[in-house]
Parts: C-alpha cells; structure tokens; sequence
C-alpha cells in the first residue's frame, strides 16, 4: 500500500516532448476572433493579476476564479437578451459586388420595360398600377434614365410594332361528372372555341377547337345523360397572370340537368415583340436581368433593417414584372427560378431577409418538374445553386463572426440560413441539377472543422500565450481556454441545436473535439515547463503562479466537463482524458500556500477579535466564524477540484485534513493564549465570560471536524479505494483520515481542558474560603446555614456560566468544578481526621447538597457521573471517619477477604491448608499442609519459613491466641503437615470480618523475622452450617489453596485514620503491628 501515498507523478515525464506554440504555429492571417465585451471585461477582471499580499485577498481570488465560470455564463445569457444591434455584416471578404449593367444595357432594358407597359393586355390586379405615367416615372428611376432620353425610347416603341398576343388554354381535368352512358359512366371529352363577340367594332372570323378529354370511369357517377357546357369567358376578363381555377359547368338550356367542373389554365402572352433586347436573348434571361435591375433599386431605398428586407418590391415594379412574366410567357417554375437566381444572386453583395430564400426554394419545389428545366435554365439554376451554398459553407466556416451568440438577429438569421440549406438538400431541384453534392452534411462537418481551427488560431494570435514569463504565458494561456469554454459554452446551447435541427450535424461534437485536442496539446507544452521548473530544488511556487495553476486546471475542468453532452461514440480517446496528471505535483505546492494563507488568516483573525458575542443568540466570537469560513472556503476549492483519480484524491484528501486539523489547533492554542493575556485588570465576570466565549470558539471549530467526512466526502474516497485497491485501500483510507482526525480532536479537547483549568483556577480562592467556613463552622448552627455561603456562591457563578456557554462546554466546565470541589473536600477531611463525627456528617450533607446543586433535576450533570470517581473514594473516606475504630478494623480485613477472594495468581508464592469446623464442639481445625514458589529473603536464595495462623479481628477474639508452626530451613518449598485448633462460637463466625490469617514469614537468628506474604480464609466459608466443612465429614475434604499477597499497610485510608486517632489504644496497637510487618518489607 505504499504506493497510495507515493506523492510523486510520472505522468508529466511520460509527455511526448512537443514544439513550443511559437515555433507550431505562426500568427494566422485570419481577423481576430470576435470576443464579446463582457466576456473581455471579465477577463480582465479575474485574471489582471495582482498578487495578493495578504490572505484575504488570497481567498477572495480563489473565490473569484470559482465563481468565474458562472459569472460567464450569466454575462453571455444576459447580453444574448439585451442585445438589439443588427447582425455582423456577412458579404464582407468573400463575394465581390456584381458587374453592374453598362448604360447600353440599361437602354436596352429599359426598352424592353417600356415595351411592356405600352403592350399591357389582361385585366390588372388591385395592387397593381394602372396609370401608365405612374409606371413610366417609376422606371426612370429604377433605371436611372434622364426624361429625354425616357421620351426617345418611348417614342420608338410607339413607333415599333405592337406585340401579338396569342392564348393558351390548358385543358388540366374534370370532376363530379354525370354520368351519360348506360353503364353507369361517360367517355367525356372537351371542346373549345373562340366565340365572336357582341361589338359591332370587330368582326373576327370564328375560330374553333376541339380537344380531346377523358377520365377514368371510376371518377364518375351514375347520372342521366345531358349535356353540358362551360359558360362562356370573355378574352377581355382574362387577368395579366391569366386563369388557374375551377370553372364551373352550365346547362345550354333550362331543361337540363348537369353538374361537375372542369380546370383549366388560361395564359395570355405575346408572341412576337418589337424590341432590340427580344431578338437577341431569350425571355428568360430578359425577365432576369430586369428582376435584377429592380431588386437593386428597391433594396438600395430600404431605410430600415436592409438586411432583413423580404423582397416585396413596390407596385409599379411588381406591375411591370407582372406583365413582362405574361408577355414573355414564363411559367411558374421559370418564374420561381428566375427569382430565385436574382434573389440569391443579389443576396450574396448585398444581404436579405433568409426566410425569403427559404421560400423562393419552396416555391421551385411545389412547381419542380424536370422536364421543363433543361438547357441554359438549368445549367444557370446548378450554378446558383452551387453558389448558394459556397457562400452559406462561407458564413458557416466564419459564424463566430458573422452569427455571434450575443446578436439575437443574428442568431435568427443563422437558424433560417442553415434552414435553407437544409431544405436545399432535401430538393429534387438540388438533386437533380447538383448530383455530385449528395453529402452535403460532410461539407458542412468540413468547414466547422476548418472554421474552428481558423478560430483557435485567432484566439492564440489575439492572447500571445508563447511569450513573456512562464507565469505571464500560463496567465495568457488561461485566458485562451476561457475563450474556448465560452465558444463551447455557445456551441452547445445555441449552435449545436440550430444545426441539428436543419442540417443534421452535430455542430457541438465537431466543433468540441477540434478544440478539446488543440487545446490540450497546448496546455500540456506549458504544463512540461512548469513541471521541470519546480523540479529544481531552487524552485519554489509563488503565490501568483499557485492561483493561475489552479485557475488553469479549473478552466480545464469546465472545458472538459461538456464532453457530458457528447454521444457516446465521441467520448471515447479525448485528449484531456487525465488533464489532472499534470497538475499533480504543482496542486501539492498549491496546498502549501492555501495552508500557508489559512494560517496567516487565523492568527489575523484571533489578534481582531475582541472575544465578544457575534450576535446575542450565538456565544461564539468573530474569529471561530472566520476560521469556519476559511475551512468551508477550502472545501469548496476542494469540492471544485473534483480530483477524479481515486489514489490521489485519497492523498489529497489526507493533506487537506491535516491541514485543517492543524490550523484548527492552531487557532486552540491562539485563542487560549489571547485570553490569559488579557487577563490583567479584568474584573472576575468579565474575564469568566471571555473565557466562556474562548471555550465556545473551540468548541465551535471542534464541531466543523466532526462533520469533516461528510463535507469531504470520505465515503466516497472509502469507495473509490476500495474499487481500485481492494479492502486494503478502504482500511488504509479509515486508519489515516479517522487517526487524524481523533487526534486532533484530542488535541482540541485538551485545549479546551486547559481553558476550563484556568477558568477553574480562578475559583479556587472563593472555594477554598467557603468550604473552609463549613469547617470551622461550629456545631451550634445546623447544616444549611454552613452551606449556605457555599451554594449561593455556585449558583451566581452557575448563572454567568450558563449564559455565557454552549450546553457541551458548561457541563464540561460543571464537571471540571465539581472535580474541584470534590478535591477541595477532600484536602479538608484529609487534614482534619480524628476529629468528631459531627464534622464528617456535616461534609456528607455538603456532598449531597453538591450532587443535588450540580444535577440540577436532569439539566445538569448526570447522576453517574456525579457519583464516580472522587466521589465514591470521598464518600467512602466520610463514612469510614464517622465509623469507631472496631469498625474501622473490620472494614480493613472485610477489604482484605475481598482482595483475596479475587487472587487468583501470586508470585509470592502460596500456602494449602484444610480446615473443618466440629459445630458439637465448637471448635476449628486448621491443618497447614504445605506452601509453595515462597520468595527468597536469606542470602543463599532460600528461605526458613513458617506460618502464623490467627483469628482476626482480635477484639472478636480476645481468648484466641496466634499459633505457629515449625521453621522448615533452606526452602521455598516447605511442607508443614501441621493441626491447631481453635475455640469459634457461632456468634464469632457470623461476623462477616471474622476469618483466620495465615503469614508467612522467614526466620533470622540474628535479627527480626522477615515477612513473606500473607493470605486470609473468611470463617463462613468453612463453620456456617451447612458448609461441608462444618460436617462430620469435614474431615475428607479437600484442601484448599491460598495465594500470598505483600501489601503496605499505610497504602490503605483505614491505616491513616487509624493513625489519627491517637487517643484510642486499640487503633494504636493495630498500626503498631502493621507498621511492623511494614518496616520488615522495607529492610528487605
């Protein structure tokens, strides 16, 4: 597992060594790219760099790079919806202005125009213009002509023949016919016929035709069979642009019955025309250049939005190109194709509205047929298609210039452009006349492809990041991926839906994938520079180059978190895959600094804060909020940072936790030592509240850890170990991170115990005079009124305390005083034993009046823990005093069959015995078998023991005397096989003291015996009746063994209050022979 902490990388080695960006790309020729203004002004906002001084301005910039991406984001949304300018030109540099017509050429035309205006025939439209003069001022300007060169012309086509005009009529098909045939069906045809009319100013010769017209039997009904006629249409009702409808059909007379209707097409146009222009070029191309000629002139006297003008022209234009279309005979498709090609042609100098090309195309689609379209018209309409969509594959390779997100007209104009070409290659037009460009879609993904690069390039020549510093180029280099996340930002909302949704391309995946690898080769140049400058040992990280590292990944991190919006084909092999790798080792300096300034921040903060309340319901100070906010300021760096590798990010993740851990120690020890030295000329409320609001700032910071492996996601570090190295990684994860954190939380713990120490300290004078009082108050006043002084002392400083502290630091302060007291208590009776019982009663009825005041009903401390520790041994030590010295005696050896029933290994050695009570009798036989491994206390390693044996205590048996046996020489292991007997009366043995002591002691000629160990048998055991000692049979049974034990007798309180009590002569002879056996182990 030691690789999990290897903080080296060799990821940034392993880089493919690459030209720098100066020598890989010149500047390109292209314009800059287009930066919007606030994304500019933001810019240089977040990366003027000014290195901070202090650490407030450390972290605000570390807040400003966070809330960078989002305030980009904003500042383009914003400006996309307010806008209102007209769109970036789009001719500018690609399509030159058209040739314009010589003044011969207009002469021509103009004839032509005038021509048609003399020779109109067909009834004109409401909108068009029927005043000749009108039309004819209208052409003068539209042609640029002088009035006397108007009046030659017009003179000469009066003077010209006039055009003859012939009708067509097309016979389309009939419906709802009767049915004239027994059958059930009609085999129906059509006749027409010119008819001559009433006027006596003509007399034509009646001309007819007959046509011939039938439909399929199923189409019609059963009827009777009459016949049936059209009614009669006057040649002079005819309109300019001639009949398409339904007629109608009448009966020839009253008596007939018919019905149905018939469609018919009726044109007028001329078939012969006197005109210069009409002998040399075709209808087609005349109507052309005419169309032409007016769209400049109506275009050109547009005043408002030109570029999005729908291509109305005024009625006199529309009257005469009415007409011409007529007289030319032009069908509808040639019509549509005429416009179209004049539109479009006229489009690419000087920009329209794209929903008008979008309908001129529809138009041609409704009347395509392929027939009709051959020769020159259609060699002319592949050419403008060709060119349309040259010029639109030319808007779409520059449309961050010409489309800017930040123009709302603009991004309309992109959307029915693409619209266009989109229908344009669904056309059978399209396909029929440009068979060659069937992947239209591949062009399209080509010139984003090329128009992206073209871009990336600008940007570099724009931001320069090859030269300067290494900092100033990775501070340029920043500002070029921030450009890109905002390109891309635009690509997917805006771009990427338009071109989906018309052309079918997926405009962000192309556009992502150019730039996510241009981008990457460049960073990962810059980034092989700085990792073999901070490889020097000389090299240390500066702070400004720590935050454009930091803000360089970050950058990165959002470029690279749109591949979400990728499909799926397209994630895969992406060059900023394991971006992080570079930034390994740098963002283990980086977290340098961010301690460094954390630390320079806490001691900044402690040495302003006043240790006042923030607010009155928060009882923690202004620096315990800063250090929170800092923490939190870190974590969200951290959280920002969103280190994927699950290895590292454990690494991360421990460093970052030791930092806080530290600091926040750090800022434990800071505080705590503001408060003791703000300690002189306080007065005591004052300082104890400081203290209080001290202990709540530590306790505040304390908190913040503990919540530490939710907030840095430890779970997820656990799971992503645990997946990548197995269980080991999961334990390696609990023991480093929790091993931290406990300790630090001991650390804060300790800190806080110090605090409560000096803020006890202060108290020990008040509570030292006041438990002083209860001990020298005399017997004549009761209990409450000793106390008294006392309590009412607690219970003012319980009111500052409670006011002034969170609920887990007062009942550590309340457990802390009561620990105080309990000691002071102590250190009293201690000095005072031997004296009254009255003075012991009164110190228990104190303790009790503690517990009850410190307990507080269940709001303060906890009964268990009231009645632990000091207390019991206090408890015990009253009890004990108030006890007479018998008492006391019995208490030692009831302690003494105690210790010795839970003996259960010694190595002191041990002692068989057996021992059997005759109840008849009364009488205890005590037979001392053997004794074993005794302690060696003679010079030879031996010893010459023997055993005392005794009933104890001795004032329950004043008749028994102590017996012994035989000294058993040079031995540790003697066998004794040795009976005494005792007289026991069963009021003896049901003491529960009463019992029977064996010790052994080692024998000297020349000086006192040694003590070797001693051990005790209570006398229940073996005279209450029903033990099988006190049976007949006691005899048989089995020994038991006693384990030796050598304990100082003045360890024990009983010994030292035996002690006091020198008065008594029965206390005195006890301590006597226990000093005795005492001062024995001591010469050993």
């Amino acid at each position: 597992m030691s690789t999990l902490l290897d903080l080296k990388s060799s990821v940034l080695r392993q880089v493919q060594r690459s030209q720098s960006l100066r020598g890989r790309r010149e500047p390109s020729p292209a314009p800059s790219p287009t930066i919007p203004s606030p994304l500019a002004t933001l810019c240089s906002d977040t990366t003027g760099h000014r290195v901070a001084e202090g650490s407030e301005e450390f972290f605000e910039r570390m807040s400003g790079i966070l809330q960078k991406q989002e305030r980009m984001l904003h500042a383009g949304q914003s400006e996309r919806e307010s806008c209102l300018a007209p769109p970036p030109p789009e001719h500018a540099g690609q399509v030159p202005a058209p040739d314009r017509a010589t003044r011969k050429e207009l002469d021509l035309l103009y004839e032509e125009a005038i021509y048609t205006v003399v020779n109109r025939v067909g009834v004109p439209s409401p909108e068009y213009v029927t005043n000749e003069w009108d039309i004819f001022t209208y052409l003068q300007k539209a042609f640029d002509m002088g009035q006397e060169e108007h009046d030659i012309i017009l003179q000469r086509v009066q003077e010209s023949q006039r055009a003859s005009f012939s009708l067509r009529v097309s016979v389309m098909k009939g419906k709802n016919l009767m049915a004239k045939d027994a059958n059930g069906y009609s085999d129906p045809y059509c006749m027409l016929g010119l008819l001559l009319g009433q006027s006596p100013r003509e007399t034509e010769e009646k001309k007819e035709r007959k046509f011939s017209f039938r439909k399929r039997r199923e189409k019609l009904e059963k009827r009777g069979s009459v016949r049936e006629v059209l009614a009669a249409q006057s040649i002079q009702e005819i309109p300019v642009v001639g009949y398409d409808k339904w007629f109608k059909l009448e009966p020839r007379s009253s008596a007939s019955k018919v019905q149905g209707e018939c469609h018919l097409i009726l044109r007028l146009f001329s078939s012969q025309r006197d005109t210069t222009l009409s002998k040399r070029e075709s209808n087609v191309n005349i109507h052309k250049k005419i169309l032409s000629q007016i769209l400049e002139y109506e275009h050109s006297h547009i005043q408002v939005e030109p570029y999005n003008w729908n291509g109305q022209v005024s009625p006199p234009a529309w009257t005469v190109l009415s007409h011409h279309a007529a007289q030319a005979d032009l069908s509808p498709l040639q019509q549509a194709i005429i416009r179209w090609q004049c539109y479009s042609s006229h489009h690419r100098s000087q920009r329209m509205c794209y929903s008008l090309l979008l309908r001129l195309l529809r138009t041609i689609d409704a009347e395509w047929d392929s027939a009709a379209v051959h020769g020159e018209l259609g060699s002319h309409l592949a050419d403008s298609f060709g060119s349309y969509i040259e010029y639109c594959l030319g808007l779409i390779k520059n449309m961050r210039q010409v489309f800017p997100c930040s123009n709302s007209a603009a991004v309309i104009r992109c959307e029915l452009m693409l619209r266009g070409v989109g229908h344009l290659q669904s056309m059978q037009a399209f396909r029929t006349m440009c068979p060659l460009r069937s992947q239209l879609h591949l062009e399209i993904a080509t010139v984003i492809k090329k128009g992206t690069v073209e871009w990336y390039e600008a940007t570099i020549a724009h931001f320069k990041p090859d030269e300067g510093s290494l900092e100033e180029q990775l501070r340029r280099l920043v500002l070029v991926v921030d450009a890109v996340c905002s390109d891309v930002q635009r690509g997917h909302s805006v771009f990427n839906k338009l071109f989906h949704s018309t052309v079918k391309v997926e405009f962000f995946s192309i556009s992502y994938r150019q730039l996510e690898k241009l981008v990457a080769d460049d960073v990962c140049v810059a980034m092989e520079r700085v990792c073999g400058t901070l490889e020097q040992e000389s090299s240390r990280l500066t702070q400004a180059m720590g935050e454009t590292l930091f803000e360089l990944y970050m950058s990165l991190k959002t470029l690279k978190r749109f591949r979400e919006f990728l499909p799926l084909r397209d994630t895969k092999m992406l060059a900023l895959t394991g971006f992080h790798n570079w930034f390994k080792s740098s963002i283990h300096k980086w977290l340098n600094i961010v301690h460094e300034r954390s630390c320079d921040r806490i001691r900044r903060a402690v040495e302003m804060d006043q240790l006042d309340r923030v607010e009155q319901q928060v009882k923690h100070s202004s620096s315990a909020m800063d250090v929170i906010a800092y923490f939190c300021q870190v974590r969200e760096l951290w959280a920002q940072l969103a280190w994927p590798d699950s290895s590292g990010a454990f690494i991360f993740i421990t460093r970052l936790t030791d930092n806080f851990c530290s600091e926040a120690v750090c800022y434990s020890e800071l505080i705590k030592r503001k408060v003791e030295r703000s300690q002189l000329g306080r007065d005591h409320k004052s300082l104890t509240v400081q203290m209080c609001t001290a202990l709540n700032d530590i306790e505040h910071v304390r908190l913040y850890l503990g919540n530490l492996p939710r907030e840095m996601d430890w779970r997820g570090v656990e799971q992503a170990m645990e997946e990548s190295c197995g269980p080991e990684g999961k334990e390696q994860v609990n023991k480093s991170l929790n091993g931290q954190l406990y300790n630090a939380d001991l650390d804060l713990l300790r800190e806080a115990k110090r605090l409560i120490t000096v803020l006890t300290d202060k108290m020990l004078s008040e509570l030292k005079r006041y438990i002083q009082h209860i001990s020298l108050s005399p017997d004549s006043i009761n209990n409450d009124e000793a106390v008294s002084p006392l309590m009412k002392y607690l219970d003012n400083t319980l009111v500052i305390l409670s006011e002034s502290l969170v609920k887990e630091n007062l009942s550590r302060v309340l457990q802390s005083l009561w620990e105080v007291v309990l000691r002071m208590i102590q250190d009293t009776v201690a000095e005072n034993r031997g004296v009254q019982a009255e003075f012991y009663t009164r110190f228990q009825y104190t303790v009790e009046a503690l517990v009850q005041f410190f307990h507080a009903e269940g709001e303060g401390l906890a009964l268990e823990n009231l009645k632990s520790g000091d207390y019991k041994v206090l408890e015990e030590e009253l009890r004990l005093n108030k006890c007479s010295s018998f008492e006391l005696i019995e208490q030692y050896f009831l302690e003494k069959i105690s210790q010795q029933r839970i003996l259960k290994h010694s190595k002191f050695g041990r002692v068989s015995v057996k021992c059997y009570y005759d109840a008849p009798e009364q009488r205890l036989t005590v037979e001392i078998l053997h004794a074993a491994d005794l302690i060696a206390l003679d010079a030879n390693g031996l010893s010459d023991p023997f055993v005392i044996v005794e009933l104890c205590p001795h004032h329950l048996f004043p008749m028994a005397k102590s017996q012994r046996t035989q000294v058993k020489l040079k031995t540790l292991h003697p066998v004794f096989d040795e009976f005494f007997y005792f007289h026991v009366s069963p009021e003896q043995y049901r003491h529960r003291c009463a019992c029977l002591t064996f010790t052994v002691m080692d024998y000297d000629w020349l000086s006192t015996n040694d003590f070797a160990g001693e051990a005790v048998a209570p006398l229940s055991d073996f005279c209450w009746p029903g033990r099988p000692n006190a049976t007949p049979a006691g005899k048989t049974v089995q020994p038991f063994i006693l384990h030796l034990s050598r304990q100082k007798p003045s360890e024990k309180p009983i010994m030292k209050m035996l002690e006091a009590r020198t008065g008594e002569r029965e206390a005195q002879e006890f301590v006597r022979r226990l000093k005795e056996i005492e001062k024995s182990m001591e010469e050993e």
